[in-house]
């Protein structure tokens, strides 16, 4: 669980209203468009698009994961 809150540290942040798990989900909503489209510039490369886009890949699984955290601390589902 340690780990979880060191690498989701968004996520893990006290949230007392819904208003606040909304601002939660669009900051990572922010995070995963502005990957997104530096990611998507960079993989016309030709040498290194591959490692990019496998990349960006990567930040999608993050965000995905980040807001399912988030909705299930805000539930109280971890202790």
């Amino acid at each position: 669980m340690d780990t979880l809150k060191t690498l989701f540290f968004f996520s893990f942040q006290p949230k007392k209203d819904p208003a606040a798990l909304v601002i939660n989900i669009l900051l990572y909503l922010v995070v995963g468009v502005v990957a997104g489209l530096v990611i998507g510039l960079l993989s016309h490369l030709p040498l290194v698009g591959w490692l990019i886009a496998l990349v960006g890949g990567l930040v999608d699984l993050y965000v995905l994961v980040g807001i399912v955290l988030s909705v299930l601390d805000y539930m109280k589902v971890f202790k």
